[in-house]
């Protein structure tokens, strides 16, 4: 881990130091660390940091200089880990944001790997954190039954220790309730041949018929990963003896293919198995109102923002926890930086259209045309190209494209009307930390 300590700190400085506060919580858990590592001698304006300190104390003066600071810098996702694991030392709960791209898969797996030992005897591997995120889906994979197209079975690899119990404990009937939460679909476990099956009931000419051996979607398969992944938090709360290795908790992007209707669905059930359980919570995602509903209904939870340092390939993360971080706002910030770069890509027409659809809803009106200003008969032609370029859904976030000049242009002036017609704080677009000062 990157250390940075200070080896003196001016008089004012360190005075300043032992009277801050957490959050509302006293420093003087801290203070002690800081006097009795800082010596000043009589005459002297400076106090100066103690020769030969145990690399441990260090760590932890470290750790503590970085709580106290709005953006606390890291040179690597290690480093950040180990930040996490003490800052959990205070905190039940974590919340962390961040844009994809920015490494937060690669930080659950580094949070992970800080908890695992190799055991010389029997070289097995100790671990103490159970995680959700792009490798859990993993452990699920489709077989289609490409020659015949009946048999399609959703395969897991029962090597994996997410696996544990599986079938003494009775999977099904902890994972069905809460499947049924958000999909209409069954299921069915094999435990000898490890796959699950799908079905479905429906209604035809008053009569109930079941399709079997069902291909569900990828935003279907994904809610069953994550109830099936809920269920096993349910047996570390209850203590099941299978999972009592489990320490921590981490949840990296759990809504991808889902819309917001479930996102805050999905938000707000983790939230509620997370509020008073004896468990120790780290939470990532790049999707602002999953973000948003979990730090409004998680109190005291540790609510942080990732960034990513292109140029030197260093973080800053930033506390959030005393100012509510609108995901609308973040949004509308990052598209008025593009549009000033005219760096606009395709997709950033759906990124607007978002906000756009949001506003109308939030004004009760149906469709999102009526937040676009028209001014004169004459913007009609103008109204319409912008309508069939916000209303086209197949832009790629993979394989953006630029748009052309005309495009841009349309995208520059919707944006500029609607800054203007729906008032927002003008210093969020001119002030870089404006968020994080209020």
């Amino acid at each position: 881990m990157s250390i940075t300590v200070p080896s003196t700190f001016d008089k004012e400085d360190f005075k300043k130091l032992i009277n801050k506060k957490l959050n509302n919580d006293n420093f003087q858990q801290y203070k002690k660390l800081f006097t009795d590592n800082y010596l000043c001698s009589r005459g002297e304006e400076q106090y100066r940091l103690k020769e030969g300190l145990s690399d441990e104390l260090l760590v932890k003066l470290d750790f503590v200089l970085k709580r106290i600071v709005k953006n606390k810098q890291f040179d690597s996702l290690k480093d950040i880990a180990m930040f996490l694991r003490m800052l959990l030392e205070e905190k039940k709960y974590i919340v962390l944001f961040a844009y994809n791209g920015t490494g937060k898969t690669r930080l659950s797996v580094e949070f992970k790997s800080l908890g695992q030992q190799i055991i010389e005897e029997t070289d097995e591997k100790t671990a103490d954190t159970l995680y959700y995120n792009a490798f859990t889906e993993d452990l699920f994979y489709w077989d289609n039954d490409l020659n015949n197209d009946t048999e399609r079975l959703l395969k897991f690899n029962s090597g994996s220790r997410f696996f544990a119990g599986l079938r003494e404990l009775e999977m099904e009937n902890r994972i069905r309730p809460l499947l049924h939460r958000y999909a209409d679909f069954d299921f069915f476990i094999d435990y000898d041949e490890k796959t699950v099956s799908f079905s479905r009931s429906l209604r035809v000419d008053e009569e109930t018929i079941r399709i079997d051996k069902l291909k569900i979607s990828r935003g279907e398969e994904n809610i069953f990963i994550w109830c099936f992944f809920l269920s096993v938090v349910q047996l570390v709360v209850d203590k099941e003896e299978s999972y009592d290795w489990v320490k921590y908790i981490y949840v990296d992007d759990p809504i991808s293919s889902l819309d917001d209707n479930n996102v805050i669905a999905v938000a707000s059930h983790l939230a509620q198995l997370m509020k008073g359980k004896d468990l120790k919570v780290v939470v990532s995602s790049h999707h602002t109102l999953f973000f948003n509903v979990l730090c409004n209904e998680i109190n005291k939870a540790g609510q942080l923002f990732l960034q990513k340092n292109t140029k030197d390939e260093t973080y800053i993360m930033k506390d959030t926890s005393k100012t509510p971080f609108f995901h609308h706002v973040a949004l509308l910030k990052e598209l008025k930086k593009i549009a000033d770069s005219e760096k606009i890509y395709t997709y950033h027409f759906n990124i607007l259209r978002n906000i756009l659809e949001k506003t109308a809803s939030f004004h009760g009106f149906s469709h999102f045309s009526s937040c676009l200003r028209k001014e004169t008969e004459e913007d009609e032609p103008v109204k319409k190209r912008i309508l069939d370029l916000l209303s086209h859904g197949n832009y790629s976030l993979f394989d953006p494209k630029e748009m052309v000049p005309e495009n841009k242009e349309h995208f520059i002036k919707t944006l500029n009307n609607f800054l203007e017609d729906y008032k927002f704080n003008e210093k969020i677009f001119e002030e870089e930390q404006f968020l994080e000062e209020q």
